[in-house]
């Protein structure tokens, strides 16, 4: 039976099944995936062989050199791809498991900001420890797509 893994957006629009063993998983520090994730770096999922099917809407995609196109979700903006002549890419916090793609390489070192390898270190605090700065918190009604496939999204609401 071949490894089975599913994954979208954060508002649901857009679904996603790949189907096989992904090539490798990776974290790219390069300028370019800080910019289109919005973050200190990107999670890669290289699908390799792996064969994907977007099981709902499919990603706008934009063009971030003249060789890769960036898929991301029109609706709610989450990064979804990273498409270029050596393959396509998933980002690994848009699948429902992400724990199970564990990084195993690094790519574009020279772009690694320095403070990154030391985030490990830093004091943490689980979310509702954080109360006295955010007390909404405990009120928060999530419209974020859940963690597996669903026939259809967002559920039809009572009348």
């Amino acid at each position: 039976m071949s490894e089975i893994h599913t994954g979208g957006c954060q508002c649901g629009a857009i679904r996603f099944r790949m189907e096989g063993q992904p090539k490798d998983v990776s974290v790219c520090h390069c300028r370019m995936c800080q910019k289109a994730f919005g973050a200190y770096y990107a999670p890669l999922v290289n699908v390799g062989t792996a064969g994907v099917t977007w099981t709902r809407g499919e990603p706008k995609r934009f063009a971030s050199s003249n060789f890769v196109q960036r898929g991301f979700c029109e609706t709610c903006g989450t990064p979804l791809t990273y498409e270029a002549p050596d393959g396509l890419s998933l980002s690994a916090g848009s699948f429902d498991e992400p724990a199970r793609l564990p990084p195993t390489i690094q790519f574009g070192i020279e772009c690694r900001l320095p403070f990154v390898d030391g985030i490990p270190a830093l004091p943490a605090r689980a979310t509702l420890d954080d109360l006295d700065d955010a007390p909404f918190l405990p009120d928060i009604v999530s419209r974020q797509h859940p963690d597996h496939d669903t026939a259809e999204w967002p559920p039809e609401r009572p009348a």
